[in-house]
């Protein structure tokens, strides 16, 4: 499907809900899958249709380093289980957005780079915003019930591990260690989530993305599909 076309429709979906508070929409996926791009896209799309835009991340809302790594700096099972504060994301963020919240909400609380807290300001909501958020691991059951729709970003393995060892030799230092750190400890950590949580099937739309440009969408019957 052409790009802006899949975008389109995604973003009328979205921009057709109506709950009396703001809409919140996880983008999932596996790391490099396109998350972040395709939730950048949406916004503007979404914004032109008369909904005020809130864009959040799931990397606002790590652990520190020392709960991060504390099965190992490349467990598997530490990335999956220990990489974020789900409490955290649910009382600053998504449930003040949610059903009976105040609408005051922080999108950071936590910086991993510098591995410090983050004195990000406290904010206030239009009822009528959509709130999109892109991140791994959004659709497990510590978030669950506080997404009103949900978008699951599909690319295989070897797809995202090519893309990583492009986008990620900066913060490694070469495409050997991205390679290293990708294969020992971020895609078994992934494939645990896939395995345990299926963010697949629970995914109101799943976007097939290992080809950006000619991506297709896959419609759970019961999800809010346009017109």
């Amino acid at each position: 499907m052409e790009r802006r076309k899949l975008v389109g429709e995604l973003a009328r979906a979205v921009a057709a809900i109506e709950l009396g508070h703001p809409v919140r929409v996880a983008v999932d996926g596996v790391s490099v899958a396109g998350k972040t791009v395709l939730a950048d896209e949406l916004a503007g799309p979404v914004s032109d249709l008369g909904r005020p835009v809130i864009r959040g991340s799931v990397d606002g809302f790590h652990n520190p380093r020392e709960i991060r790594h504390r099965r190992g700096a490349g467990s598997p099972e530490g990335y999956y289980r220990d990489s974020f504060d789900y409490e955290a994301m649910r009382s600053a963020f998504l449930g003040p957005l949610g059903p009976g919240g105040d609408l005051r909400y922080r999108t950071a609380l936590f910086d991993f780079r510098t591995n410090s807290t983050v004195e990000s300001p406290v904010l206030a909501a239009d009822p009528s915003s959509v709130v999109i958020v892109d991140g791994i691991f959004l659709l497990r059951e510590e978030l669950k019930g506080h997404w009103d729709f949900s978008i699951f970003v599909e690319a295989g393995f070897d797809t995202t591990l090519a893309r990583a060892e492009t986008r990620d030799v900066e913060l490694f230092g070469s495409s050997e260690a991205v390679r290293e750190r990708y294969l020992a400890r971020y895609i078994p950590g992934e494939r645990m989530y896939l395995d345990l949580d299926r963010p697949r099937e629970r995914a109101d739309v799943v976007v097939v993305n290992d080809d950006p440009t000619d991506a297709r969408l896959e419609w759970r019957v019961s999800a809010r599909t346009p017109g």
